[in-house]
């Protein structure tokens, strides 16, 4: 069996989900579904980049340890996949790839080792060490040379010229990977196959790149400035840089170099893999990983494809600076997910930026959903519910009624719809092959508007009047219907859980994600098949009233953050605060710590609670047995000195010590009970 594998980028975890995670994801689903359907063994991979500074950053300025925010964020973008069936219970990836994970620990040690062991093209040594003095861009995750920054007038530390930021500077010893040698073997490697970068526009802007010069590049810091990384195989006092850590996921996550996922077989997946990445991160997918993986003496993926961005209606670039950015919350809540995916795919040619808007999204919809593939399975099937009693007729038009079927405008060869069904067929999966997704679905859309178009003109509620035009109103049903299976067949992996609908409707059973379009054939639908329950599969959506709930939703933002600038919160960010009445019926100071006692609280509930409170200093086990308290009861549960504490004790801070006073109760209350 042919196996495919097929990637997104996984994404940093120093902020949340936005439109571009979810359009990369969605791209990469479809792709897995319809090589699957193809016969091929797949292997899909999404996931998140949880090492580095900007973790390490984003975790200050969110009150966060560096494990707590990458949980926050690969929870959140899990959330995402989940709302919208990427995630592995709706038939999406295979893993939600960590580099945090243990295994991709031990897999990346061996990456860098093979590295290391092997010589670089010229016989120099691939890994050396050096100090290293340079300006770095910590969004980037790249250090910057004289042309990609900028010092304004007036300041003395430089910008990045991408996100105009000022820059860190790092002087520090480092180990560097020897990139310079690999400029030739990396051109050779690139004109020798044009699949490999992709498309051509991109491909150029590399071997470009690489023969503007390429310089040594640093791939670790040291552990006392970033300590938030994989350690460097045989140095404690180096963590890996972001590239070789976060590029080297794609071959640990089908178990190279680790025990725990060596099952997958990453030989066998590796021998055809794709990348799927934005166009801003290319060169780090190319340049670097290619030479990295030289360096290791491993194969070279089959393609990296980079696709543009989403612009808003106006061609300008989405950024909260603007207020232009498209919420996946409300993609989720307001529109179905199969007319997204569908848009996401017809809207943006691959490969280049494209223009998203809440209106296109809508036009979209209606236009090609519901007044197309869904009304074309809505009059069908209900005429055939209506005219022959719910069953399939038979579609032959007998010799003698040849002029019945022409004054109905319809061609009694039905040969000439086979031709024109195979034609498509073929060119859909020519397209989706080459990641043509908007080409392979225009073609589909013109057989939807032939066959509405012949049902229009042959107008079976007349013909339904006339008993000589039962054989031409037999065929235009079934040729509608055979033709509703066929598309089920090929939009399935674009739109899984409404081609599953309509399958159903048409009254067949059999699981539409294994069938391979390519063996479809004209007249598999047997005569007297029953049709299912019908009803509408894309309702036409109220442009009007989506566009109230949207700007609803905007005004309520705006609301929240400027209460947020005013330190206020609201009325809903309030209730998410469970707070309740608890008594502490024991209390023990613990052991190695002298600041916490591990209470007993009782909060009402069948068993008491163990929560940890940091007040050893000024009160004792004693003073805290009985009294009345304030918790937190929803907070998340986390581990102090080995031990887990299951909430957390109310209290004020007074004095220049911050010395703790104990929120309690002057009259007597039950045990938890809620403040309110």
């Amino acid at each position: 069996m042919n196996t495919f594998y097929i990637t997104t980028p996984i994404y940093y975890a120093n902020s949340l989900p936005h439109l571009g995670h979810l359009y990369t994801t969605t791209v990469s689903d479809v792709v897995h579904r319809y090589k699957k359907q193809r016969g091929f063994e797949t292997f899909f991979l999404t996931g998140t980049d949880e090492h580095g500074i900007n973790i390490q950053r984003a975790a200050e300025d969110n009150k966060r340890t560096p494990q707590e925010q990458v949980d926050f964020v690969a929870g959140e973008l899990k959330k995402m996949f989940a709302d919208f069936r990427l995630d592995e219970a709706g038939g999406g990836y295979d893993i939600f790839m960590r580099t945090t994970n243990e295994f991709h620990y031990e897999g990346v040690q061996v990456f860098w080792k093979q590295m290391a062991e092997n010589s670089t093209p010229k016989g120099n040594s691939t890994i050396y060490k050096d100090f290293y003095k340079a300006w770095f861009c910590a969004p980037c995750a790249e250090f910057k040379t004289e042309t990609e920054y900028e010092i304004r007038e007036g300041e003395e530390i430089p910008r990045c010229l991408v996100h105009e930021k000022p820059l860190d500077r790092v002087e520090e010893e480092s180990y560097f990977f020897r990139l310079s040698d690999y400029s030739e073997i990396l051109l050779e490697k690139i004109e020798q196959n044009e699949n490999l970068i992709r498309p051509e526009s991109r491909r150029n802007e590399i071997i470009s790149f690489i023969k503007g010069g390429l310089q040594d590049l640093s791939i670790s810091r040291e552990k006392k400035n970033v300590s938030w990384g994989i350690p460097v195989p045989g140095d404690k006092d180096h963590v890996m840089y972001v590239w070789v850590d976060a590029l080297s996921n794609y071959l640990t996550a089908i178990g190279f170099g680790n025990k725990t996922q060596e099952n997958i077989g990453w030989e066998k997946f590796w021998q055809n893999a794709h990348h799927f990445v934005g166009k801003d991160i290319l060169r780090f997918h190319t340049v670097y990983w290619f030479s990295f993986l030289i360096a290791a003496g491993i194969e070279l993926p089959k393609t990296v494809f980079a696709h543009g961005m989403w612009l808003d209606g106006d061609g300008r670039k989405m950024g909260k600076t603007l207020g232009n950015i498209i919420k996946p919350q409300v993609l989720h809540e307001l529109f179905q997910t199969d007319g997204l995916r569908y848009f996401l795919l017809r809207e943006m040619s691959f490969g280049r930026d494209g223009k998203f808007s809440y209106e296109n999204l809508i036009e979209r919809a209606n236009a090609d959903l519901a007044k197309g593939l869904g009304n074309l399975s809505s009059r069908t099937l209900s005429m055939i519910t209506k005219y022959r009693d719910g069953l399939v007729p038979d579609g032959t038009i007998h010799e003698e009624n040849f002029i019945y079927a022409k004054r109905a405008g319809v061609s009694p060869d039905e040969q000439e719809l086979v031709s024109v069904l195979e034609s498509t067929r073929e060119e859909f999966i020519r397209e989706f092959d080459d990641f043509n997704f908007g080409s392979g679905l225009e073609a589909v859309w013109k057989v939807i508007a032939r066959i509405d178009k012949t049902i229009t003109e042959s107008a079976p509620w007349n013909l339904i009047k006339d008993e000589d035009q039962e054989e031409t109103l037999n065929a235009v049903l079934y040729r509608a219907t055979e033709t509703l299976r066929w598309l089920c067949v090929l939009l399935h992996p674009v739109m899984p859980e409404s081609t599953k609908n309509i399958y159903a409707q048409i009254g067949l059973d059999d699981d539409i994600s294994k069938l391979d379009p390519a063996q479809l054939k004209w007249g598999d639908l047997k005569p007297g098949t029953k049709i299912g329950e019908t009803a509408p599969v894309f309702p036409r959506l109220d442009q009007n009233k989506i566009m109230k709930a949207i700007e609803e939703k905007q005004e309520e933002e705006n609301e929240a953050a400027k209460a947020a600038e005013n330190n206020y919160i609201s009325i809903d960010d309030f209730f998410k605060v469970e707070l309740k009445v608890g008594e502490v019926l024991e209390c023990e100071s613990v052991p190695k710590s002298e600041k916490l006692l591990e209470c007993k609280v009782d909060l009402g509930e069948e068993d008491p609670r163990q929560i940890l409170a940091g007040m050893a200093q000024h009160y004792s086990p004693e003073d805290m047995v009985g009294k009345k308290i304030v918790v937190v009861s929803n907070l998340k549960p986390r581990k102090m000195m080995g031990m887990e504490s299951q909430g957390m004790i109310c209290a004020a801070s007074v004095g220049e010590d911050d010395k703790p006073v104990l929120a309690t109760f002057l009259e007597d209350v039950p045990n938890g009970a809620r403040l309110k």
